[in-house]
């Protein structure tokens, strides 16, 4: 019997160390799988005509998007790609490397604003003039290229001779390039003019109306498009549409990267942290904070943003901190309510004139009502808090000094618990968690050295909501130990 059982102890770690190899063999295997599997990409299509569509913002995200479809679309060697747009604006700096994408791409791409009411507005103007073919439904409208500031709102009469000139001279290059009419694309951007789908065509802004998809086929069936790569004639019947679609991670990025989420993302990272220094030990918060702040700077990476706001943000976290710390009756915490407030208020916003790019980048700001929401909470923390030191340090509790040292509220007065012995809850390193009767306090050492979890404490000065404690010597320093 003793053999039997000898065997087994001597087995089990065999057949543990066998079954990590296996283990480790299959994902390995499956790796060198993938790597020598055929890429599904790879390979001429000729019969394929690949369909993106772009809504919204042009943002970086939508600049990733279309640089990924041009590249699939060329390695598959796709007849045309067709970029379906809906936007009422974006980014300068991301129209541009649209644009550029545009006029580079060996593949022929048409451009198709749809559906009925759909609008090519700003941004959208400006890649819909590059695409080889301009297509666009009835019932659609292009133009409105005017430069504003980030913000939306009106720019001075320099700063906006400097954008309407660079933006003119960006779509009337384009226009050369492709063909189109330089005269009423640049009308776009002087006067703001706007054209509806037969205007567009008539004014040779576009090259074709379609009802949908299968109706720009037939049009374009036949028809020869000058790429960098050469000319391309279209046969287009009967070829396959397949959908291209924005990536999962491509989708969340874009959804993060509005500027009522990315501040709400900032906020509640700074509150995490708040809280965190509020309740040492309970990691939680902590780390909930420090990925909602990761998720905001990976927001206001695809934003037009402004560092003095995150400037101030910051300083509302160590604003936040120093009232945990020092005690500063509430002030330092409504300074912190009041720069989180300012700090959302900058953080898209270009006062200094120094950041003025046509065309305009629609609605950049944070919402005013988000803003009174996020304060008013963190304004209601900074008063709680208040009140709960101005109580401690003035030991007005209701009822404190009677039954005990103890307010009628059952919390203890300040002046109870200086020689009161507790229980370390979350390890002070100086600072952690001491439970303290039935309360659970903010604990520092008395001399900046460790105190280990389930250590016996006692009290030797209360700073506001901050107990300084001493380790207890005694016979049962250690919970559990008698």
């Amino acid at each position: 019997m003793l053999f039997a059982v000898t065997n087994r102890r001597s087995v089990r770690p065999h057949v543990r160390r066998w079954a990590v190899v296996a283990t480790c063999a299959l994902f390995i295997s499956l790796g060198m799988f993938g790597l020598t599997a055929p890429d599904a990409r790879v390979g001429a299509q000729a019969d394929t005509v690949f369909n993106l569509r772009i809504e919204k913002t042009i943002s970086p995200v939508k600049v990733r998007v279309i640089q990924r479809a041009v590249t699939r679309a060329s390695e598959n060697g796709a007849q045309l790609l067709i970029i379906g747009l809906d936007t009422p604006g974006g980014l300068y700096d991301s129209t541009r490397d649209i644009v550029e994408i545009l006029l580079g791409s060996p593949v022929p791409v048409a451009v198709f604003v749809s559906p009925r009411g759909a609008q090519a507005g700003s941004a959208g103007t400006f890649i819909t003039a590059a695409a080889h073919v301009a297509a666009m439904t009835p019932g659609s409208n292009i133009g409105a290229a005017t430069p504003v500031s980030s913000t939306g709102e009106e720019i001075s009469e320099t700063l906006a001779d400097k954008a309407t000139n660079d933006a003119a001279a960006l779509i009337r290059a384009i226009a050369e390039e492709r063909g189109r009419n330089p005269d009423a694309l640049e009308e776009t951007v002087r006067t703001a003019a706007s054209f509806s789908a037969t205007e567009a065509l008539d004014a040779e802004i576009i090259d074709l109306i379609a009802d949908d998809i299968p109706a720009l086929l037939v049009a374009l069936d036949g028809r020869t498009v000058v790429t960098v790569s050469g000319e391309h004639t279209l046969d287009l019947a009967g070829v396959e549409v397949r959908e291209l679609k924005m990536q999962w991670r491509e989708r969340f990025v874009d959804f993060i990267s509005n500027p009522n989420i990315a501040f709400l993302l900032l906020s509640l990272g700074s509150i995490g942290l708040i809280i965190e220094m509020l309740t040492p030990g309970a990691i939680g918060p902590g780390i909930a904070g420090i990925i909602c702040l990761g998720l905001g700077f990976l927001a206001l990476g695809n934003l037009p943003f402004n560092w003095a706001g995150v400037a101030f943000i910051l300083l509302a976290i160590v604003l936040a901190a120093l009232e945990i710390f020092v005690s500063g009756f509430g002030a330092l915490g409504i300074g912190a309510a009041v720069s989180l407030v300012v700090g959302g208020f900058l953080l898209f916003g270009d006062f200094g004139g120094g950041r003025i790019t046509p065309p305009s980048f629609p609605t950049v700001s944070v919402n005013r009502w988000v803003l009174v929401g996020v304060g008013g909470a963190v304004l209601s923390i900074a008063g709680y808090l208040a009140y709960e030191v101005i109580m401690s340090r003035t030991g007005r509790r209701r009822g404190a000094g009677r039954g005990g040292g103890s307010g009628s509220d059952g919390r203890s007065s300040p002046g109870s618990l200086v020689g009161q012995t507790g229980v370390v809850t979350s390890a002070l390193q100086p600072r952690g968690v001491v439970a303290l009767a039935d309360e659970t306090w903010s604990g520092v050492s008395n001399d900046g050295l460790t105190i280990p979890e389930g250590r016996r404490v006692r009290v030797v000065a209360v700073q506001g909501l901050l107990l300084t404690v001493e380790a207890d010597a005694g016979p049962a320093a250690v919970e559990g130990q008698e």
